[in-house]
């Protein structure tokens, strides 16, 4: 679990992928984190939540978040968010 998050959802996808490896239902997760269930789905769709409860969430799985100085994104990454966005339109 290395990848560069600059986006809400992709930050849902990486919280989703930790809780299935670590084989907890998102109620247990929840419970563990001490957040309604709710929290969890919110999170894992990309949607807004507060920061206390996404380091709550993160702690439950094992996480802990570093910041770094990011920058621009790269042109490839660019291309492939909007090449996503017409795939989900489609």
């Amino acid at each position: 679990m290395t990848d560069n998050i600059r986006l809400p959802d992709e930050l849902g996808l990486q919280l989703r992928a930790r809780r299935e490896a670590l084989g907890l239902s998102k109620s247990a997760l929840a419970e563990k984190a001490g957040k309604v269930r709710e929290v969890i789905y919110r999170l894992e769709a990309g949607e807004d939540s507060t920061v206390s409860s996404l380091l709550a969430v993160m702690g439950a799985l094992g996480l802990v978040m570093r910041m770094e100085r990011a920058g621009l994104p790269t042109a490839s990454e660019v291309a492939a968010r909007f090449m996503d966005e017409d795939d989900d339109a489609a």
